[in-house]
């Protein structure tokens, strides 16, 4: 009886959902998070009669043919860009993307890395690091004397050193977009690495070529909306139940075939 195979792939596919849910809600609060969607597409298709054959009977073109459907089965789980609502924290090194791009990192695999975090820190050595220790790129060293730094909107870092009201010029943040973001890969810490269906980065000042600006002080929530989880879970509960009640019913059926004398 194919409705217990059936069955089986939709509880799958509600599960996968449920565990792409799941994952939204636990990086409610993961800075520059976005949210996932699970995205499914039907299987196969048995052919037992074909649209548009000629009936053996009479000769005529059957209008409508006769398909069984196999189930279902996870076609991708993308990601829905959005733009997090920036939250003030006041700390120097904290930064928010306003807009598109991502800042580059120096990964210790040897590849670049990409993320939309912010929260940057200075390491004992002065560089400006992620909060894993991972170097900024382009490099920026911050002197032991600098008393205070400023950021612009154009990535340009200042630094004011003692009673000098002139700041002093440390380096450029950049930023790097894809065409499409989609198709960058998640390799956790708040990191993404470019892929072939990403292509390749593109980089360039803050503001300029489409890219988005820099808000010194702030940091970019994550942009999942838990109301909308919170009835996709509901969504997907009831959908697994509903799949289950039809495994029920076809062992039901098959019992009482069983029964038969």
């Amino acid at each position: 009886m194919r409705a217990l195979q059936i069955a089986a792939t939709g509880m799958l596919a509600q599960q996968t959902r449920v565990d792409v849910i799941s994952n939204n809600l636990a990086n409610m609060n993961t800075t520059g998070f976005n949210a996932r969607r699970a995205e499914f597409a039907d299987l196969h298709y048995q052919q037992h009669t074909r649209a548009g054959t000629i009936n053996a009977a009479d000769g005529t073109l059957v209008p409508v043919g006769v398909q069984l459907g196999l189930g279902v089965r996870p076609a991708a789980v993308s990601v829905m860009l959005a733009q997090g609502a920036p939250v003030q924290t006041n700390g120097d090194l904290d930064i928010a993307i306003e807009g598109r791009g991502y800042l580059e990192v120096a990964h210790p695999s040897g590849m670049p890395a990409y993320t939309r975090d912010g929260g940057l820190h200075r390491s004992a050595d002065g560089l400006v690091v992620t909060a894993d220790g991972f170097e900024l790129v382009p490099g920026i060293v911050i002197p032991d004397d600098a008393r205070s730094l400023s950021i612009n909107a154009a990535g340009e870092v200042y630094a004011y050193f003692g009673d000098r009201p002139e700041p002093e010029i440390l380096g450029q943040i950049t930023l790097a977009a894809f065409t499409n973001e989609k198709g960058l890969e998640a390799i956790g810490s708040n990191l993404f690495a470019e892929t072939g269906a990403s292509g390749p980065a593109m980089i360039g000042a803050p503001g300029e070529n489409g890219l988005g600006t820099l808000r010194q002080g702030y940091l970019e929530e994550s942009s999942v909306d838990a109301i909308r989880e919170v009835s996709e879970l509901i969504k997907a509960q009831r959908g697994y139940e509903l799949n289950a009640k039809v495994i029920t019913a076809a062992d039901q059926m098959l019992g009482a075939t069983a029964q038969v004398r």
